[in-house]
């Protein structure tokens, strides 16, 4: 198993190679209480946004203090390529944090909430404000525990106007969505860039309405399918970028 994955913002490490650095705080107490790591152990540091080191535990005091030692030179991990970022529509309860851990585990580089016409879930004022804090908050925890050094970026709920904007922008505008006038085409089909963007939007519980696939039409997108089966907004995202990370390579 690879070593277990901290953050450290920002990543300075005094004296290095061979520094030693101290993880004190939440992260802390989390190597120390809830991982209960043991001198000796390996550990790697991130700042969440490609740059990282490793190390090993010389000590764990107390409740929440880590002290790692040994610390490797600071690595710049590149940005991936293609970028996928998924606009998922509010699901209602806990979904939204269930569809943003599974997107973060298979490799989402950013998720982008959208307040679509259809959805039950309603993000306004402190609600919407907590909401979305836990939304980056499980990004963050699921960057760590899936290993990664680049963590999701999760972005301001949008509307409809601005998702139709970031689809204008991409080098490859995919909506999971099978009623488009002319049809819809096997995602596992599409040609994709090789560098760019890729905008792949996951439609609410309702389905994505008249008016706003007109509008994604109008910015160049194009209408996908998945299978025959239809997914839960919660699962559908992940599925497809799931299928996406494997036909770029990166998963390879």
């Amino acid at each position: 198993m690879t070593a277990p994955v901290f953050v450290l913002d920002p990543l300075v490490v005094p004296g290095f190679p061979g520094g030693e650095i101290v993880l004190d705080g939440p992260e802390g107490r989390h190597a120390v209480s809830v991982k209960r790591l043991q001198p000796g152990e390996p550990v790697i540091l991130t700042d969440g946004r490609g740059r990282w080191t490793e190390g090993v535990v010389r000590a764990a005091e107390g409740k929440d203090r880590l002290v790692v030692t040994d610390v490797a030179t600071v690595h710049e991990e590149p940005v991936p390529r293609p970028r996928i970022t998924v606009v998922q529509a509010l699901p209602k309860g806990d979904r939204g944090e269930v569809a943003v851990e599974t997107m973060t585990e298979v490799g989402v580089d950013a998720v982008v909430p959208w307040q679509a016409a259809r959805c039950i879930s309603q993000w306004r004022g402190e609600r919407g404000l907590k909401s979305l804090a836990k939304w980056r908050a499980t990004a963050r925890e699921a960057g760590k525990q899936s290993r990664r050094v680049w963590f999701p970026e999760v972005g301001d709920a949008v509307s409809t106007r601005q998702v139709a904007a970031l689809l204008a922008r991409a080098d490859l505008a995919a909506v999971l969505h099978s009623d488009f006038e002319h049809g819809s085409e096997p995602l596992a089909g599409a040609r994709l860039p090789a560098e760019g963007e890729i905008v792949l939007v996951v439609g609410p519980e309702g389905g994505i309405a008249r008016d706003e696939v007109a509008l994604f039409e109008e910015a160049g997108a194009k209408a996908y399918t998945l299978g025959p089966t239809v997914m839960r907004t919660s699962t559908a995202g992940t599925a497809a970028a799931a299928l996406l990370l494997g036909r770029t390579g990166r998963w390879s």
